[in-house]
């Protein structure tokens, strides 16, 4: 659920915070710092759970935390803490909240920006900077595990690390989209749904079940994505086309039935998706009443197909996939 979302992690002092808040500005996404989260829940600083409670008791709060941030279906920046990522079982709640930045740094770079600060509980010894060398090494491979963008942060500014997180973000999301199957909708008109029930001697014996499950079957033969929507409704149908807008949809295969001959609304709408688009009809138009012959949202299609049975909506899905 929560796919959509920026994770930084990172070692104390790599800047995840900071980063988050100019990344918040960039993108116009809202920040949160899950360290900030618990001890608004907790009541109490961080140092004050591990003084009183014990790390082991803050770190069950931070598994907790994801748990509920991998179940939200919200995009957020997310800043974790230091030690997050070395529970696998967080590992597991990173990778499902969404995409995961590593800010990756040098012990000595840790040393130098924090070793005046003694709010980090952790580093309330002797030796900070070994402690520093010894903690980096025990999560390096943690950190590395659950990261799906991993960026060396210590020769750039604050600006540098941002704008290296937007490009890898821009990259990773077009390879995506390089990766990802066609998503294509097929859309019916009214009464399709009556088909097996309806003058069988023009559309077939078929009904509708047999024309969902044939697209099943030639989504998983071309490997795409065919989602399938029916209504007996214009406002239905026009609202499906501009959810396609937004969707991600790569191509339309519409059979708008009756509204096919004098529905310029969605004509319109159609004409609004720049989507390859094919209507399709069962039967012949052609050859059937006069008013059958008349299509207004045929001009913005690519393409039309007539008179070839429910075959006709296979190969409008090839037309689509061969303009890929």
């Amino acid at each position: 659920m929560g796919a959509r979302n920026i994770i930084l992690i990172g070692f104390m002092g790599s800047g995840k915070s900071t980063v988050g808040i100019k990344l918040s500005w960039k993108l116009r996404m809202p920040v949160e710092d899950t360290d900030k989260l618990i001890e608004r829940r907790a009541g109490k600083s961080i140092g004050e759970i591990f003084a009183k409670e014990g790390e082991e008791s803050f770190r069950a709060m931070e598994t907790e935390l994801l748990k509920e941030i991998s179940e939200r279906n919200y995009e957020r920046i997310l800043s974790v803490g230091g030690g997050t990522p070395v529970n696998p079982v967080n590992r597991q709640l990173l990778r499902r909240c969404g995409t995961v930045v590593y800010l990756k740094l040098k012990p000595e770079t840790v040393y130098a920006r924090i070793k005046g600060d003694t709010t980090r509980p952790l580093l309330q010894c002797e030796t900070p900077l070994e402690k520093i060398r010894s903690l980096m090494e025990e999560r390096e491979a943690a950190y590395t595990e659950c990261a799906d963008i991993i960026i060396d942060v210590d020769k750039l500014t604050m600006e540098g690390v941002v704008q290296s997180v937007i490009a890898h973000l821009k990259m990773k999301k077009m390879t995506k989209r390089e990766n990802c199957r066609m998503k294509l909708l097929v859309i019916n008109g009214p009464n399709l749904n009556f088909l097996g029930i309806r003058e069988k001697n023009i559309y077939g014996a078929q009904d509708y079940q047999f024309l969902l499950d044939m697209l099943a079957g030639k989504g998983r033969e071309t490997e795409s994505e065919i989602c399938v929507f029916q209504s007996n409704h214009e406002g239905a149908i026009i609202d499906r086309i501009q959810e396609a807008y937004f969707d991600g949809t790569q191509g339309i295969v519409i059979n708008p039935g009756a509204y096919t001959h004098y529905s310029y609304a969605i004509r319109d709408a159609l004409a609004s998706i720049t989507v390859p688009k094919v209507e399709v009809h069962i039967s012949d138009i052609t050859k059937r009443e006069e008013f059958r012959r008349i299509s207004v949202t045929a001009p913005v299609c690519d393409k039309q197909i007539y008179g070839q049975g429910l075959e006709g909506y296979l190969q409008a899905i090839d037309f689509i996939l061969g303009k890929k």
